[in-house]
């Protein structure tokens, strides 16, 4: 068959303008293999062009692109202060989101879909490293209670059109994400670019001192952007192999971690070093810690040959680089 007669397969990356969409994008563009057009078309509209929680937009648009593969990425996403003030926008705008795209998904006999959770999915006291299993075992952690059920939501969807129609879906469980492209405004942000901005705020304007959030004791595992758009392509040429399918049959999520531990104390001190701050770090214990530890166990993916490559000081300062040259400025004005 000549090149001419090809159709390219098309990938739709939903949620292409935030963190973790533009990584994978960027990933795809930067592989020979995804990003050669005869093969391969990624779509990824913004939201003017295709508002999510619409189900009529979403419907209209997949029945005009019919796209092969769909990455769910789109999320609302925030840190505790966040999730605490806006408990219904996480849990609706999330449910209308991640239902809109999986069942359309289904609906237009897409082959493979990836649809991305979160950690706090699991119990505020899993035991520890998390396994796959602990979901729904107790209670979850208040602070982000709304966000979870949500994403628990789009995983038992998915899970029960992998055993009711065989769709092939999976959902991926990072752990805490940071990177370029990051939030940094301090009303929504989650604590790793929450402490870049305070700390790069304090060492400019000369602060003696820094205030953060909790008793700092916390414990928590951290996996750079980057790395999790590679564990997406890894997942999307090994997962839906029919041998690893049969050896996982009717699993619908799996933990994308990087064993990169520290509390939060550490990670404070390690960022106000890496950026030069040499002042105060003060706790504020009357704020919640939130949950005490959370660390994944990610054998399961570790053993079908993905392993997280990026180092927690490699990564921050690689975040730090671009939180400096792209979005210093316009957060500083915020």
């Amino acid at each position: 068959m000549s090149p001419l007669n090809i159709i390219p397969k098309k990938i739709f990356i939903a949620g292409s303008t935030g963190m973790v969409g533009k990584a994978i994008y960027r990933a795809l563009m930067n592989s020979s293999k995804y990003s050669n057009s005869e093969n391969y078309e990624i779509l990824n509209p913004n939201r003017r062009d295709l508002d999510l929680s619409d189900f009529s937009a979403v419907y209209k648009w997949f029945q005009i692109n019919k796209p092969s593969i769909v990455i769910i990425a789109a999320a609302k996403v925030g840190g505790i202060l966040a999730n605490k003030n806006n408990p219904v926008e996480f849990i609706l705008e999330n449910l209308k989101i991640q239902t809109n795209l999986i069942e359309n998904s289904w609906k237009f006999g897409v082959e493979k879909l990836i649809f991305l959770g979160s950690s706090c999915i699991y119990p505020k006291f899993a035991s520890q490293p998390i396994k796959e299993e602990e979901l729904l075992t107790n209670t979850l952690e208040k602070t982000n209670e709304f966000y979870a059920i949500a994403k628990i939501a789009g995983i038992k969807l998915c899970e029960s059109l992998i055993i009711q129609h065989s769709f092939k879906a999976i959902c991926l469980m990072p752990t805490n994400l940071y990177g370029p492209g990051d939030n940094y405004n301090l009303l929504n942000s989650h604590v790793l670019p929450a402490m870049i901005r305070k700390f790069s705020d304090a060492k400019e304007n000369g602060a003696q001192s820094v205030k953060l959030w909790g008793s700092g004791k916390a414990l928590r595992e951290f996996l750079y952007v980057e790395d999790l758009a590679d564990a997406c392509i890894f997942i999307l040429e090994n997962w839906f192999k029919e041998d690893n399918l049969k050896i996982n049959k009717n699993m619908s999520w799996i933990n994308i971690g990087s064993n990169f531990e520290v509390s939060i104390k550490e990670l404070a001190f390690k960022i106000s070093d890496i950026i030069g701050y040499d002042g105060e770090i003060l706790w504020d214990e009357s704020k919640p810690d939130g949950t005490p530890r959370k660390k994944l166990d990610s054998s399961k993916i570790n053993k079908l040959g993905w392993q997280a490559t990026t180092n927690l000081n490699e990564g921050i300062k690689k975040t730090l680089l671009h939180f400096k040259k792209e979005l210093k400025n316009q957060y500083l004005r915020t």
